[in-house]
């Protein structure tokens, strides 16, 4: 065991050594941050995007990691892996955004703030393919699929955003949607018998407990996910929607999950999750004007599609379709996610020129015409794009980004497979104690024992 740890110690020492090289050779600061820009270039690019920020790190750093903290024996691996894995990634995604942004036209990319965010939303698509396969792969699998994951994620949201100009506010399309089924594509490939074997994939009271930890985390600064990236009336909106929303399906959940649990009672496995879906279901359309009502009702809709999923979808695909989904990421984030596209499709269709104003051209951009002189304001020209033809590219993107992560993660975990990443077999699964120095005391020796076993409850 301790050449697997010492194999790990010198597989983050390389990666975080090229990551030095190549921040030397690559990345500058921007205007904002040089110490010749003018104060208030400083000081505009702090207050528009440090605050949602701040409330987007909280998310990727306490609230995924403590959502994932149910496991009984994975509390360690849950907030730890989770810690190393984002810490890891928004290093690697800073430079990749920069590798399409930047080094191509001067050489070199300049940082700021929201480069910052960008590195933390790429992060927050790895985290959730590490909730589809939490507990099964062992940390150098993690490192080398968050490695791959990134640089493929980067190419499906330059094709979505920059070859079929599709817009996505809350990247429910090139996050959530992305990350999950990337991530159970991997979990399909790497799946093995040993995992319905395991008696340890299962919470108790103080573990899930934690977990609500992160999922209170999460709710509170979702609207701050989906409207990090935007600015004016449509950040305001975003927030608005995204409000409203994600309570609309807190409620739905608990109603739902009361009327479907075998023993009527509610699910704290459906609490801690489906409770957050209305934010994924609406962050594609989260800046446009689909009003408080329409938001609302998205988050009722999301909160019982997750409802169901957890209760009928996860158990048949685990147990017929071999896609064993720790977290259950596709009833939080891969279906509500398919929702959101469908909903943006609808909602860009309906866009008109009489609702947004000039503001279409914003949230629009190939709906511009190509000749904007006439027009108030800064618009860049775009095509004269219809709102049909807009409704098509945004499902457009959902294909493409499906068919992406499916591919991609199917290649991954072909090559997470070899011994030379430690691929994690018998015991080995679901328990802190091959690569964490465990204290043995009370609590945690507890969950090896007969009553704790009878107590836990598993998440398939």
């Amino acid at each position: 065991m301790a050449v697997r740890v010492k194999k790990l110690a010198l597989c983050l020492f390389f990666f975080q050594t090229l990551f030095l090289i190549l921040f030397a050779v690559f990345v500058r600061y921007g205007k904002e941050s040089d110490s010749l820009a003018s104060p208030d270039d400083t000081e505009q690019n702090l207050k528009e995007y440090y605050s949602m920020f701040q409330d987007v790190h909280i998310m990727i750093f306490v609230g995924f990691g403590f959502l994932m903290t149910f496991l009984k024996r994975y509390g360690y691996s849950s907030v730890g892996l989770n810690f190393l894995i984002a810490a890891f990634v928004v290093q690697w995604a800073t430079l990749m955004i920069g590798f399409y942004h930047g080094v191509p036209q001067h050489g070199y990319m300049e940082i700021s703030v929201y480069t910052m965010l960008s590195a933390d939303f790429a992060a927050a698509a790895i985290l959730i393919s590490f909730g589809a396969v939490l507990g099964k792969l062992s940390p150098i699998q993690l490192i080398f699929m968050a490695f791959i994951e990134i640089a493929i994620f980067q190419a499906n949201e330059f094709i979505g955003r920059e070859l079929l100009h599709a817009v996505d506010a809350g990247d429910s399309i090139f996050v959530h949607a992305f990350g999950a089924y990337f991530g159970l594509a991997v979990a399909r490939v790497t799946f093995h018998t040993d995992i319905h074997k395991s008696n340890k994939e299962a919470s108790v009271y103080n573990s899930d407990l934690f977990s609500m930890i992160g999922t209170i985390f999460l709710w509170i600064c979702w609207p701050s996910f989906n409207a990090g990236a935007l600015s004016g009336d449509d950040r305001h909106r975003a927030v608005i929607n995204t409000y409203y929303a994600i309570a609309a399906s807190c409620v739905m959940a608990f109603a739902i999950s009361s009327l479907v649990s075998k023993k009527d009672k509610f699910n704290m496995v459906h609490i801690q999750n489906a409770t957050l879906a209305g934010g994924v279901a609406v962050g594609t359309s989260a800046d446009m004007m689909i009003q408080p009502w329409g938001a609302i009702l998205i988050g009722m809709t999301a909160g019982i599609i997750s409802v169901i999923g957890f209760t009928w979808i996860t158990p048949f695909m685990g147990h017929k379709l071999k896609i064993h989904d720790t977290c259950g990421v596709n009833n939080l984030h891969g279906m509500p996610a398919i929702l959101a596209a469908i909903v943006s499709a609808v909602a860009a269709a309906l866009a008109t020129h009489e609702q947004y104003g000039d503001g279409l051209y914003g949230g629009f951009p190939m709906r511009a015409p190509t000749n904007t002189s006439h027009l108030e304001g800064d618009i860049s020209p775009g095509e004269d794009w219809t709102a049909g033809k807009q409704a098509g590219h945004q499902l457009a993107a959902l294909m493409v980004t499906l068919l992406i992560a499916v591919v991609g993660g199917s290649l991954t975990g072909l090559f997470l497979k070899i011994p030379l990443c430690d691929p994690p077999r018998d015991n080995q699964m679901f328990d802190d104690d091959d690569y964490w120095d465990v204290p043995e005391d009370e609590g945690y020796l507890l969950t090896t024992q007969g009553n704790a076993s009878k107590n836990g409850e598993s998440r398939m």
